[in-house]
């Protein structure tokens, strides 16, 4: 009995001289970046200028300055070389400059005392009157601006006062308080409130009128709108009446101290006039304006740490 093979469904039988070959595992390299040279070039060039520039920026912010104070000394010394010799130059001022500072804090009585002195006495009235004018003047704008009838009933009243020479109050002073040193924080007081009032009130009136429709809706007290509403939306025009306020106060005080006497730089530069030493005005103008940059630049600081805009 003979077997017979059949082919299975589905199979084929595969001669090995059919099968494929096999699939090479050798890796093919990459084609090489094409590097454009010349726009690696430009790129360096552009670099090098933006540095150049930026260089030049800061070479010249420095330098401008320096530049300013160059031809003041010039101009200073061309004119006290000109003149009859009554003005000293830069050198002489400087040399007195140094002798003065050597000991800016001695006593030899009350009426003979160090620059360092005076001038600290002279900042003690700013802040003593600056900081009245502070607590005064910054609600009574917060109330002006939030409230329509007193804006009205007031404003008369700060236009009429606000353009007067802060001097003109000084009798007024002298004669209420009876001493020089309270007369003097007064005019102080009077000539910075005016600045931090107008600010203030300006900025509560630029707060729009969604936020305190907000405000009236949910029912939140007056305390709250001044409070979580008003005080930050007016904070940078109150930092700028108060920017006002100091220079405008330090300009005051040397020369209410050159009328009242006593201590302070305003009345150490009167002295030194009455002693015709020319050499001490001129360092104390140096000396004032120094520290009028100073506290210009103490505000402007604490106005930026309080820029949320």
């Amino acid at each position: 009995m003979s077997t017979i093979t059949m082919p299975v469904s589905g199979a084929s039988s595969v001669s090995p001289s059919s099968a494929p070959a096999a699939v090479s595992r050798t890796p093919v390299a990459a084609p090489a970046p094409v590097i454009d040279v010349a726009a690696q070039a430009r790129l360096k060039a552009q670099v090098a200028a933006m540095a150049r520039a930026q260089r030049l920026r800061t070479m010249a912010r420095f330098a401008a300055p320096l530049l300013g104070f160059l031809v003041l000394l010039l101009v200073w010394q061309a004119v006290a070389h000109s003149g009859d010799k009554q003005l000293p130059g830069p050198v002489p001022v400087w040399h007195a400059a140094v002798k003065l500072f050597s000991d800016p804090f001695y006593v030899n009585g009350p009426n003979d005392q160090g620059i360092g002195w005076n001038v600290l006495s002279s900042l003690k009235r700013v802040g003593v009157g600056f900081g009245l004018a502070a607590l005064v003047g910054i609600p009574l704008g917060f109330m002006i601006g939030r409230f329509n009838f007193l804006n009205q009933m007031l404003d008369p009243l700060i236009s009429l006062l606000r353009p007067v020479s802060p001097l003109a109050w000084l009798p007024i002073g002298l004669m209420v308080f009876k001493a020089a040193n309270p007369a003097a924080i007064w005019t102080i007081f009077i000539c910075s409130i005016w600045p931090m009032v107008i600010n203030t009130a300006v900025g509560v009136r630029q707060v729009p009128q969604d936020y305190l429709n907000v405000a009236r809706v949910l029912n939140l007290s007056e305390l709250t709108v001044m409070r979580k509403i008003l005080f930050p939306a007016v904070l940078p025009y109150m930092l700028t009446g108060v920017r006002l306020a100091v220079g405008t106060a330090w300009l005051v005080i040397v020369a209410a101290e050159m009328l009242t006497g006593g201590q302070g730089i305003g009345f150490w530069l009167w002295d030194e006039w009455n002693n015709l030493n020319v050499a001490h005005i001129l360092i104390a103008i140096f000396v004032i304006g120094g520290v009028g940059v100073m506290l210009e630049a103490l505000l402007v600081a604490i106005a930026r740490r309080f820029d949320y805009s």
